[in-house]
């Protein structure tokens, strides 16, 4: 009666690791929505930290960069092992609870299921029909992977048109005073407009991609200096600044590029479960001082660039923008370890690193 309580117990285990591995897979890889799991979380974090160790003798950004860069891919690529090796151990305890005689047989018949090597033989129904759903589990997980590569890499190159091109209009780093200098330079200020839209379609297309494909967010772009983070950093600045600072009439447009940047960056920081304010205050605190908007201003108005006669005014207005990103700004630059660009990863925290258990979403 024991060993059949025994058995029974451990086919129930076995099955609810094997059900489980296949539901973190779906929500990995399949589920078109923001769905956290805690499988590919504790994979992803326990690489991370492998990762901070091997950069913990890193002398200069770049060499943090070089070896960054892998970090994405290689933490992506182990989910397909450890999702195997997951799969392996629950059939394992589903072949004893029918009927093989011991661990060592269960987890040979297990293992030649899994990797279809057929060398175990099947002396039962049960035994045979674990084989063939095993096999078909082993195929499907690592089928998930190869499939859904091209879609993140289609994903991946549509951000980072809009970075690289950036760059041409904000310099590199990117930065909103920049923007603005070239732009009133090239007399282009009428076609701000223009830039508003692109972004705003930017802001929505990240926010689905990296929520429903979190890996993208650790992606790194091609060129060292270049970063979805402080190119969105850049982008909102100069937003804020032309709502508030800049005396050019106003346009609706970058209001609603705003909203959809601080609300892409505030849902991607909630995926990863990490801690802002999500009602600041309009007056609130931010990390750019007033020392830094006089001296950007005084920069603009020696380019010529036309700005508001009080400037008073223009800070406040400048700040109750600013406070609804400050905060995601800053920490997703630290969470993907971005290179440094002013106003946003040059104040970032230090390091960034969510917790292995995945906390209650807001």
């Amino acid at each position: 009666m024991l060993e059949f309580v025994a058995r029974a117990l451990a086919f129930l285990i076995g099955f609810a690791i094997v059900a489980g591995t296949v539901i973190s897979a779906v929500r990995t890889f399949v589920l078109p929505r923001s769905a956290p799991d805690n499988l590919t979380r504790v994979v992803f974090l326990v690489v991370r930290r492998v990762f901070d160790a091997l950069n913990s003798r890193s002398q200069t950004y770049f060499d943090r960069d070089r070896i960054m860069a892998l970090y994405a891919p290689f933490a992506l690529l182990t989910l397909v092992p450890v999702w195997l090796a997951c799969v392996l151990l629950g059939y394992t305890a589903m072949f004893w609870a029918i009927g093989v005689p011991s661990w060592l047989d269960a987890f040979r018949s297990s293992g030649s299921s899994l990797l279809t090597l057929g060398f175990a033989p099947l002396d039962s129904l049960a035994a045979t029909v674990l084989a063939y759903t095993e096999a078909t589990t082993g195929l499907i997980l690592v089928a998930l992977l190869i499939a859904y590569l091209p879609t993140m890499y289609g994903a991946f190159q549509r951000r980072e048109t809009a970075v690289t091109l950036l760059e041409v209009r904000a310099g590199s780093p990117p930065s909103a005073i920049e923007l603005f200098k070239r732009f009133h330079r090239l007399r282009r200020m009428e076609k701000l407009a223009d830039l508003w839209v692109t972004w705003e379609i930017w802001f929505a297309e990240i926010e689905e991609s990296h929520t429903s494909l979190p890996a993208l967010a650790f992606f790194r772009s091609p060129q060292p200096d270049h970063s979805w983070i402080t190119a969105a950093g850049a982008v909102l600045d100069a937003a804020s600044l032309a709502a508030s600072t800049l005396d050019i009439p106003h346009d609706v447009q970058e209001d609603l590029c705003l909203r959809a940047g601080y609300l892409a960056l505030r849902r991607i920081a909630d995926f990863f479960s990490l801690p802002y304010d999500p009602s600041p205050s309009p007056g609130g605190p931010i990390s750019v001082t007033r020392a830094e908007f006089d001296a950007a201003c005084d920069e603009l108005a020696a380019a010529g660039v036309p700005l508001k006669p009080d400037r008073e005014q223009a800070w406040r207005d400048f700040v109750g923008w600013r406070v609804n990103y400050d905060r995601v700004l800053l920490i997703l630059a630290a969470l993907v370890m971005a290179p440094p660009a002013p106003w946003s990863s040059d104040r970032a925290p230090k390091t960034m690193r969510p917790s292995l258990i995945l906390p209650k979403r807001r």
